[in-house]
Formats: C-alpha cells, sequence, structure tokens
C-alpha cells in the first residue's frame, strides 16, 4: 500500500547516486510530489520490497499507486500524464 494512492510518491534513501539525480531533476519540473526516506521508515521500505522482488531499489516512485522501479524522469512524467495529470498543475 502506498502512502498516496492518488499522487506521485519518490522512496529514495541517503547516499544513492540515483536518487539524487532523480530528485534533483523533479526539482525543476511543476510536479507536485511525496518524498519518503526508506531508511527512516519502516513500512516504506517494506513496500519498496514488495514491488522490486525482495530488494531496497530506489528511487522506487508511485503514480497513482502504481510502482515503478528506478524509473527515469521521462517514464516517470509519462506516467503522471496518463494516470494523474492533475499533478502537474
Amino acid at each position: 500500500m502506498t502512502r498516496q494512492d492518488d499522487g506521485v510518491v519518490v522512496y529514495w534513501r541517503p547516499g544513492c547516486p540515483y536518487c539524487m539525480k532523480l530528485r534533483l531533476r523533479l526539482r525543476f519540473s511543476r510536479l507536485r510530489y511525496t518524498e519518503v526516506n526508506i531508511w527512516r521508515d519502516k513500512e516504506a521500505a517494506a513496500f519498496v520490497r514488495s514491488v522490486a522482488n525482495g530488494n531496497e531499489t530506489v528511487p522506487t516512485v508511485t503514480v497513482a499507486g502504481l510502482p515503478m522501479v528506478n524509473p527515469s524522469k521521462r517514464q516517470l512524467l509519462s506516467a503522471v500524464e496518463t494516470y494523474a495529470p492533475h499533478l502537474l498543475a
């Protein structure tokens, strides 16, 4: 279960270069989203493992409840346009 079934949630952890890259790129977009540090939230870490074959692969992102493991900014924004366009306002 995700934290925000109608929004975008970025699951990340400190020191992850892929997380830093995606989070930096998203800061320059109009997208509204929530960030969750999986090292501080055991339920979030368990969720990530449940959608990433038992691994804590981050960034993992949910768009309207649909999980994406390590998406590019382009893949993420495409999913938002399809499943949650109201978040691009």
